[in-house]
């Protein structure tokens, strides 16, 4: 088992709706080709989309798998600051339990982040999620933001928590970290979330807009809650790109039909010089690595 600061890390609380869907003005979403949808998006109870699903081929952009949840107390001295420390302090595989609504005292998983809108993704049992109506109380176990690796300080963690690290079981080989991923996505294509100034929240969007490219790594296949390796992609402070860099990250909702946008990737490692080795493994999937579904 790796050794890290854990017994440091502070655990606190965070709390949040779950939110409705929402729609601008201009209901059309505009495609990289031209053409227009119609189509469900962010946010809401999405019955039929969880973490081991498909990331493309829905009829549907930016969607997030299972309940989305966000903080919309707001405060004149610090507008947007409930909502974002709920999206910046959650991290995968911290504990989130409904405290308000007539599914109260259910437990689920957090298995991803949204930036922007700063939605926090929540896997909940179908039971309950049928249960589940907007606006119903979400209280998550922040626990895991300032979690390093003592044995190699080098690579950088963020947005993991020390369940889902003990599960994921990376080793050190070496002198690297070897990680299971799914797929290695070069940083070429990699789109909207370029150049944020932090990666403790939000996303990263792999465009999918190139077939040979897509077809040449294999991400036809991509699913929700998978584990990538983003190559040549430094996220220590930011998200740039620099050859010979390793970036790990958790896919956390859809694909996209817009420009510049795709499957969105929430950072979890990451290594300036390399000390990142991505290992092949189908099933680094957070759904089977936390047990989520039986069906997988």
């Amino acid at each position: 088992m790796l050794r890290t600061n854990k017994d440091k890390v502070v655990k606190i609380s965070v709390i949040g709706e779950v939110v409705s869907p929402v729609m601008g003005a201009a209901i059309y979403r505009v495609g990289a080709n031209g053409d227009l949808h119609i189509l469900p998006g962010t946010g809401g109870i999405t019955y039929n989309v969880r973490v081991g699903d498909s990331a493309i081929g829905w009829m549907g952009d930016h969607v997030e798998p299972g309940v989305s949840v966000e903080n919309r107390v707001t405060d004149s001295r610090f507008p947007h600051g409930q909502s974002r420390a709920l999206n910046v302090l959650s991290c995968v595989g911290n504990e989130a339990k409904i405290v308000k609504g007539d599914a109260k005292g259910a437990k689920g998983v957090v298995v991803g982040k949204h930036g922007g809108i700063e939605h926090v993704m929540v896997d909940f049992q179908p039971d309950v999620m049928e249960q589940l109506v907007i606006e119903d109380k979400v209280m998550i176990r922040a626990y895991g933001q300032g979690l390093q690796l003592l044995d190699i300080p080098e690579v950088k963690m963020f947005n993991v928590s020390p369940k889902f690290l003990e599960a994921l079981d990376p080793k050190i080989e070496g002198g690297k970290l070897q990680v299971p991923v799914t797929h290695k996505v070069p940083a070429a294509i990699m789109g909207s979330g370029l150049g944020r100034a932090h990666v403790a929240s939000g996303d990263y969007d792999i465009t999918m807009f190139c077939e040979d490219t897509c077809e040449e790594h294999g991400l036809n296949d991509l699913c929700l809650g998978d584990i990538v390796a983003i190559m040549d992609s430094d996220q220590s402070y930011g998200r740039i790109y620099r050859r010979g860099s390793v970036s790990i990250g958790i896919v956390t909702h859809s694909n996209s039909y817009i420009a510049g946008h795709g499957p969105g990737v929430t950072t979890l490692f990451t290594s300036t010089k390399g000390l990142i080795e991505p290992v092949i493994d189908s099933d680094s999937n957070v759904a089977k690595i936390m047990g989520l579904r039986d069906d997988l």
